[in-house]
């Protein structure tokens, strides 16, 4: 039997990333405990059903095959919650329909197909007024939901810190509010006495107030709840990021669409080891890593949420404050999709996210760095056709490692770097401040002396002063 050698032994522990991987596996959500649109008041008739739905889209403006593509993300959006797509239906209008989102002609269309497919739900590719639920489910008698509310339940699924839980919280019962409606009747019903037109008794007399209204009540004092949590959870990173900052170390944030491989490429530059899954929104909760510049300055490397189309203002809004710590890196990685097929469109959504974040910011965005990442599943045409579209773009693969090393030159040629030069001998007895330069500065020539450590160096002011008594050889003055 032939011993194992630590290497041998590191390689064959799994990583945190590989960990959570099986763990989100094996506790996926049990597709379609959903419930019929009649008042059930008892859970064991409940139905227990497939989440097995229908697709529908408004083509408003572009081409069709823009139209399509927005489909065909919606169908990977309701795929990633755990649903089976059926079937899906787009129709070419203005506006959607004020009353139904489609046009009443294709809302028969559409129940037609739900009986024939034997869906149980439709999901519509926008954001849907409460008014054009109501209708909707009236006429379809199955459950429907919109683009928002899909979304959400993503988020829900993949939060795991206890910030990113209450972000999606919040973001739910703020889409939730308007959209407040019972199972029958049973959310309209009064306790109502007198005043109310009935006889409720003793401890009931009066208007009363409605089920419905109630339920708003209790979410709007959760919702003030869960916002001063995250208020709370701010001061924390608010903290640790004027930590960083005193210490003056450099902050790169990973920015980009959802699925553009934002957590491979941390992995590949700093052996992280976080979940990475071919799936939408498989990373909500921020990771920051320790990183080094080939000429050892140390900086932090932070991934962040993915963005998408029509992202819901709602999860901007829950998401602001995690949102926000990219606007305050000094570079913005922006990571692009090359095997996408319309990866240019992919560039302007998270563009208009990062503008939407920073509208109310006298500061401006950090420079941003276009990397495409997927190099090795994309064909050399679009590559070719990205490069004239994105100049300065960077082509890299971190499945294959193409291209990783160039852009770690690249992140090292866009960093700041300190300000102050020294040419200083410092004593042996002051070792600490020779690890604080190699740490937190360029060193850019060191030797040893009989009387200590020679460095030149480019320094941070703080870290300057501090060395500027031994610029005459290594003796204080």
């Amino acid at each position: 039997m032939t011993e194992l050698t630590h290497r041998d032994l590191i390689e064959s522990e799994p990583s945190a990333g590989e960990l959570e991987l099986e763990e989100r596996a094996s506790l996926r959500r049990v597709a379609g405990l959903s419930t019929e649109l009649d008042d059930v008041t008892e859970v064991e008739y409940r139905k227990l059903q497939l989440e097995r739905v229908v697709l529908v889209g408004v083509w408003m403006e572009g081409t069709a095959v823009q139209s399509e593509a927005s489909l065909a993300e919606l169908a990977r959006l309701a795929e990633t919650a755990g649903s089976e797509v059926l079937e899906g239906l787009v129709q070419r209008r203005n506006r959607p329909d004020p009353a139904t989102y489609i046009g009443s002609g294709k809302v028969r269309e559409l129940a037609d197909v739900v009986l024939s497919t034997g869906a149980d739900t439709v999901i519509c590719d926008g954001e849907l007024s409460p008014g054009q639920l109501r209708q909707l489910e009236a006429k379809l008698k199955v459950k429907v939901i919109d683009r928002t509310a899909l979304i959400l339940d993503i988020f829900a699924q993949h939060a795991r810190s206890r910030e990113g839980k209450a972000q999606v919280e919040l973001a739910q019962l703020q889409y939730l509010i308007p959209r407040l409606r019972g199972w029958g009747t049973s959310l309209s019903r009064q306790a109502g006495g007198r005043a109310g037109g009935g006889n409720g008794g003793v401890g009931l007399r009066g208007p009363g107030e409605t089920k419905l209204e109630t339920d708003r009540r209790r979410i709007n004092k959760r919702v003030a709840k869960l916002r001063r949590e995250i208020a709370s959870m701010d001061t924390i990173r608010e903290t640790k990021r004027g930590r960083r900052l005193a210490n003056e170390v450099p902050s790169v944030a990973i920015v980009g669409y959802t699925n553009a491989g934002k957590s491979s490429l941390l992995n590949a530059i700093t052996g992280a080891g976080v979940l990475v899954e071919d799936a939408l929104f498989a990373t909500l909760d921020p990771t920051t890593r320790k990183a080094a510049t080939p000429d050892r300055r140390t900086y932090t490397l932070t991934d962040t949420v993915g963005f998408v189309r029509h992202l819901p203002h709602q999860l901007v809004d829950a998401f602001r404050s995690t949102l926000e710590e990219a606007a305050d890196a000094d570079l913005l990685l922006h990571v692009v999709d090359g095997s996408d097929p319309a990866p240019e469109e992919q560039v302007n959504a998270v563009r208009e996210v990062l503008g939407e974040i920073t509208a109310s910011r006298v500061e401006p965005l950090p420079p941003e760095l276009l990397v495409i990442n997927k190099a090795d599943a994309a064909d050399q045409l679009t590559l070719a056709k990205l490069r004239h579209q994105l100049p300065g773009a960077l082509v890299a693969s971190a499945r294959s490692g193409l291209g990783i090393e160039a852009l770690v030159e690249a992140i090292a040629d866009r960093l700041p770097r300190p300000e102050s030069m020294v040419d200083v001998v410092v004593p042996y007895a002051r070792g600490e401040l020779v690890a604080r330069a190699h740490a937190d500065g360029e060193v850019l020539a060191e030797e040893h002396t009989p009387e200590g450590t020679r460095l030149r160096a480019r320094v941070h002011p703080d870290l300057a002063a501090a060395l500027r008594e031994y610029e005459e050889g290594g003796v204080p003055k």
